[in-house]
C-alpha cells in the first residue's frame, strides 16, 4: 500500500497561509499533508475492513485492537485535513478523489484468519510508515508545525505497526513476513 509513486499538483492556489510562511511554502505543505490525508483515509477503511473481515484463534483480541488503531486514525485524518484548511487549502477527503490520486492498490484480502490479515496489515503500514517518514523530511524545510504534527502521527502509526508484528514475530525476533513483497505472499507466510 506505499503512496509514493504520482506527483499531484493541485488546482486551487490559496489566498492566503499562515502567519510568517510564504504563500508557496503553505500551498506546497498543503499538497503533501493531502496526499498523506488520501494514505490515512484508506488506512482507516482497510483497518475497519480488517476488523469486520479477520476470523479465527485470537479474532477477539485483534478485533478490538483494530478498533484502538480505526480510531487513533481517524483522529489523524482529522488533524490532517484541518491543518490543510489552516494553511488555506480546502483538503479534499471525498471517495472519488482518494480513487483518482492514490497510487496504491486496494487491500487484497476479504475474510481470512487472524495470522493473514495481520501479516498482509505488516505491509500496509510499511508502506505508509515509509511515505509518513518522507513527508516528515520534507516538511522539515517547510514547516515546522506541520513536521510535528507528522511526527506525531508517524510515532503512533509505528505503534500500531508494533501491536501487528508482535503478533508475526518469533521468540527469536524473526518476523513471518519477512521478505514478501504483497499482501497476499504476506498473508501466506503469516498463517
Amino acid at each position: 500500500m506505499a503512496t509514493q509513486g504520482r506527483q499531484h499538483e493541485t488546482t486551487a492556489q490559496p489566498a492566503f497561509t499562515v502567519p510568517g510562511m510564504k504563500l508557496r511554502d503553505g500551498s506546497d505543505m498543503a499538497i503533501i499533508l493531502q496526499r498523506r490525508l488520501e494514505a490515512l483515509i484508506d488506512l482507516g477503511l482497510t483497518l475497519k475492513h480488517i476488523h469486520w473481515n479477520v476470523v479465527g484463534p485470537f479474532f477477539i483480541g485483534v478485533h478490538s485492537m483494530l478498533d484502538t488503531q480505526v480510531d487513533g486514525v481517524a483522529a489523524m485524518i482529522d488533524q490532517t485535513a484541518e491543518r490543510i484548511a489552516t494553511l488555506g487549502i480546502a483538503p479534499n477527503g471525498l471517495a472519488g478523489n482518494l480513487i483518482k490520486q492514490r497510487a496504491w492498490d486496494d487491500y487484497s484480502l476479504t475474510r481470512g484468519l487472524v495470522a493473514e490479515h495481520l501479516g498482509a496489515l505488516d505491509l500496509v503500514y510499511t508502506g505508509i510508515i515509509e511515505d509518513h517518514r518522507k513527508s516528515m523530511v520534507k516538511a522539515t524545510d517547510l514547516d515546522p508545525v506541520s513536521e510535528d504534527m507528522l511526527i506525531q502521527h508517524c510515532a503512533s502509526l509505528e505503534q500500531y505497526h508494533w501491536f501487528i508484528r508482535a503478533h508475526l514475530e518469533s521468540a527469536a525476533g524473526v518476523l513471518s513476513t519477512r521478505g514478501t513483497q504483497t499482501e497476499k505472499q504476506a498473508a501466506r507466510k503469516a498463517s
